[in-house]
């Protein structure tokens, strides 16, 4: 009896064990998973990841600032650049590109916003065709950076006839937003 007495407790305690040790793997108290990904560059510079990744918050434009092909107020930006070890290189170009507007050299705003396309200018304010490389500037060893803007423009498309600036009706209000994509050359 003393036996089976015995053998009963140490079978309890087992299983008092076993279901506590079950009950705490049960419990989950946060997991997760991280990924880093990134692109070894053949360049004398690295690019910051705030400027490899970036959003440019734009202002509330008027629509009658748009009216007849009309520009609003440049928003500035840059492409940060870390790291450089220059050697004879002293300067960078930007080619941008992105989905065209109807003017091949401004990019088309998706969303409910309509009428007006964005450019992008140089560290002078100058427009930088998509696709084109824009002027070079100058760059130092060390961190430094590319200067440029951006701007709505009012489309010339948008009135009754081909060619016609488009009037402040012609505008429609709204959000957009537009993507560009980068490359960098060295010279």
């Amino acid at each position: 009896m003393k036996v089976k007495t015995l053998a009963s407790a140490i079978m309890a305690v087992t299983l008092a064990a076993t279901s506590a040790g079950v009950m705490a793997a049960d419990k989950d108290q946060g997991k997760g998973i991280i990924t880093f990904k990134g692109t070894i560059i053949d360049a004398p510079c690295s690019i910051a990841q705030d400027s490899q990744f970036q959003t440019v918050e734009m202002a509330q434009v008027s629509n009658v600032a748009l009216r007849n092909g009309g520009k609003s107020q440049p928003t500035p930006f840059k492409i940060e650049l870390l790291g450089c070890d220059l050697g004879a290189l002293k300067s960078a170009t930007a080619t941008f590109n992105g989905s065209p507007a109807a003017n091949p050299d401004l990019l088309a705003l998706k969303g409910s916003a309509g009428g007006a396309s964005l450019a992008i200018a140089d560290h002078k304010g100058e427009l930088i065709k998509l696709g084109a490389a824009s002027p070079a500037q100058s760059l130092s060893n060390g961190d430094t950076y590319l200067q440029f803007s951006a701007y709505l423009q009012g489309d010339t498309t948008a009135g009754e006839n081909e060619g016609d600036p488009a009037k402040a009706s012609d505008i429609t209000t709204g959000e957009f937003e537009t993507f560009a994509n980068f490359t960098l050359a060295y010279q």
